[in-house]
């Protein structure tokens, strides 16, 4: 089975950590996260080794799960779509703190165990060197070769992984405290280690640039502090859900599929710098400043890109994925996309609805950020989540990073951007509606976004009020009760068929119209409808209308919906993806983007050639960059550096060969647009209908 495992916590009992790290919040927050095991955390710790005998159950080989009792409960919390079996491992992290080569070494390792006989020998063995119950992670004077063979002595089937192998301070291949291997830092008993866990600062491709890591199965896990944080990172399996199985496809890779990562930037170690004076460096300009602040001259905290940097043996364009490596996610937690969206924090209680709102619709966390359809995203109320993700998962981020301590920023959207697509002008100038009909619809809210605002109680404008400015009939926030149904004069034939709110909203003819609606309620359905009824009773050419929507699927079971309704003209309306509409666009007047006629759309190994041979380099390195360039189109944010110059090549390439890529339909037919030709499409569409505005 396939599943997440988050195999790095913490409990309570540890220093800086939340008061709610206790089991049951470990649980409610796995199920919400969509992770399948989550670690103990702190076993050594007395209290909590106590607390766990008392709560946990033996489950499948090596796991546990909560008391029967205990987990109903947090299952009732839960929306039905997380409440998904929930498994411990049990585990701990220790500090060892010691002198070595002349050097003080300060290295977190992580520990696992199959049953509690081998956690009480492990815990016996470490409470004879040191404090093991002022602190979950206990701070020991122990060489790491040492903590290993203890590890080795408990259980056979214990075993210890390099805890976030980069940071800076703690680390074993850390830039202030560790060695410059994992042979080094484990010396002969090195042979016993077979996964690494690579830490929030670094991703497996930096981790690929470094031959001696090649035999070292990569594992990423969140390091929770609080149970909000877990599943932030996390390593997935596609094994028996058992602690042997996850051990075997650690040591052979049977099994192990891969890591879900954060954006290496986001991690706070990531470049170099110094918090105190706000100073952010590249590894360059570390070096330019002679590792010192610029501001007020203190040495400067050398982040992970610089330390892998400075020991990898393979440059960053060489780097070929080596057989130990397994698929790579990068992702942004849901709060952060969230409070990006709707401008506020992500412990408000605006980012806390909408994120409870969205897993009990859509599912648990990670399955949004990763699986679930952007479409169904769309339907279950966000189009902006929807466009986020879609975002995410091409890599399309804008990246802030971190340094010395401070989480780095990774945003969706660039500044003003959010603003402009809630209430930015439109390709189509939204006609003034005749006196005393500008009616808009409130659809039923059942199931809808409970965070959008509720309409307001207006009616239409009596007497001589006049009609509608165009703002004030294209503002996204004009709600308008619907007039009874009878005032609508409605025909028997099309919109019988609908119930009586979308006969509301099918039936206007004239002005703007915004229908706000939860998933299944019949956006759709109205939508086709109100086209069929313009052209079959109201004698709107078939040809002035034009319907957008998300996918392909959805045009096709536009068109044929719109077949079924009227019998002459329906093969008129122009039906599009917007995809499909940049192509047309394009098509039709090349010249107002700068284009050929005849050009075609290149498939990606036809350009992947072209820009290899255009910059004289191999093709996998003409891929990875082809597939920066296409991040940094869609984000608009034009790179300068190796990038901004691989950019303007390949546009070249493109040029000379009278090729376009898929990013270019909808930039290229922007162009066209605001360059001369959206008057000519404003006077062929006159209705235009947006599924999923």
């Amino acid at each position: 089975m396939r599943f997440h495992a988050d195999l790095h916590v913490h409990s309570k009992y540890s220093r800086a950590t939340s008061r709610d790290l206790d089991l049951e919040h470990l649980a409610y927050w796995a199920g919400r996260k969509g992770i399948g095991v989550v670690a103990t955390g702190d076993f050594t710790h007395p209290a909590w080794s106590a607390e766990l005998k008392a709560k946990l159950v033996p489950a499948e080989p090596g796991l546990f799960r909560l008391h029967s009792e205990i987990e109903r409960a947090i299952a009732d919390k839960l929306p039905a779509a997380c409440r998904t079996p929930v498994r411990f491992m049990l585990e701990v992290e220790i500090s060892t703190i010691y002198k070595k080569g002349d050097r003080t070494r300060k290295i977190h390792h992580l520990i696992y165990a199959s049953d509690f006989a081998a956690v009480d020998r492990i815990s016996a063995r470490l409470a004879r060197i040191g404090n093991i119950a002022s602190d979950g992670r206990p701070i020991l004077g122990l060489d790491s070769r040492d903590l290993l063979e203890i590890t080795l002595d408990a259980s056979p089937d214990a075993y210890l992984v390099p805890a976030h192998i980069w940071t800076p301070w703690f680390a074993a291949l850390g830039s202030q405290s560790g060695f410059d291997s994992i042979t080094e830092c484990y010396g002969d008993l090195a042979e016993h280690i077979f996964a690494v866990e690579t830490g929030l600062s670094s991703d497996p491709p930096m981790n690929w640039r470094l031959s001696m890591l090649d035999r070292y199965r990569l594992t990423s896990n969140s390091d929770a502090h609080s149970p909000g944080k877990l599943g932030r990172e996390a390593t997935t399996f596609d094994c028996d859900l058992d602690y042997f199985a996850i051990r075997r496809a650690l040591e052979t890779g049977r099994g192990y599929v891969g890591t879900v990562e954060f954006f290496p930037d986001e991690g706070k170690y990531h470049l170099d710098g110094h918090r105190k004076c706000g100073v952010r460096l590249t590894p360059t300009e570390t070096l330019k400043h002679g590792g010192r602040c610029p501001e007020c001259g203190a040495p400067v905290t050398i982040g992970v890109e610089h330390r892998v940097e400075a020991l990898a043996d393979r440059s960053e364009a060489d780097v070929v994925p080596p057989a130990t490596a397994g698929e790579v996610s990068s992702l942004v937690p849901l709060p952060e996309i969230l409070s990006e969206i709707t401008a506020s924090g992500p412990a408000t209680k605006t980012v806390e609805q909408n994120y409870n709102r969205a897993i009990a619709t859509l599912g648990p966390e990670l399955a949004i950020l990763q699986s679930v359809p952007v479409e169904d995203i769309s339907r279950a109320g966000s189009s902006l989540l929807a466009e986020a993700i879609a975002r995410l998962r091409a890599g399309s981020v804008i990246r802030e990073p971190g340094y010395d301590g401070e989480y780095g920023v990774i945003r969706l959207f660039a500044d003003g951007e959010l603003k402009r697509l809630t209430t930015g002008g439109l390709l189509f100038d939204a006609p003034a509606a005749p006196r005393n009909r500008n009616v808009s619809v409130r659809t039923p809210r059942s199931g809808g976004p409970e965070s959008m605002p509720p309409a307001p109680d207006v009616t239409e404008r009596k007497g001589d009020a006049g009609p509608r400015t165009a703002r004030e009939m294209t503002e996204p926030n004009f709600f308008l009760q619907p007039r009874p149904v009878a005032e609508l004069a409605l025909a028997p034939g099309i919109l019988a068929a609908l119930d009586e709110d979308q006969r509301a909203a099918a039936g206007i003819v004239h002005g703007a119209v915004l229908i706000i609606a939860g998933p299944g309620s019949g956006k759709t359905r109205t939508l086709t409808h109100r086209i069929a009824h313009l052209v079959a009773e109201h004698g709107v050419p078939a040809a002035q209308c034009l319907a957008v929507t998300f996918t392909r699927r959805a045009a096709a079971e536009m068109r044929e919906r719109l077949a079924g309704l009227i019998a002459d003209g329906a093969d008129q309306v122009a039906i599009h993806t917007f995809h499909s509409l940049g192509l047309m666009i394009l098509r039709e007047h090349p010249d107002a983007a700068g284009l050929q006629r005849g050009f075609r759309i290149a498939q990606e190994g036809e350009r992947v050639a072209a820009l290899a041979a255009t910059l004289g380099t191999t093709e996998v390195r003409a891929l990875r960059l082809m597939r920066a360039i296409s991040k940094a189109k869609r984000a608009n944010t034009p790179p300068g550096g190796e990038l901004g110059a691989a950019i303007a090549a390949y546009a070249e390439a493109l040029r000379l060969r009278n090729w376009i890529d898929f990013d270019d339909l909808i930039a290229l037919a922007v162009r066209a647009v605001e360059n001369q030709v959206a008057p000519l499409y404003r006077q062929r569409f006159s209705f235009v209908s947006v599924d999923e505005f």
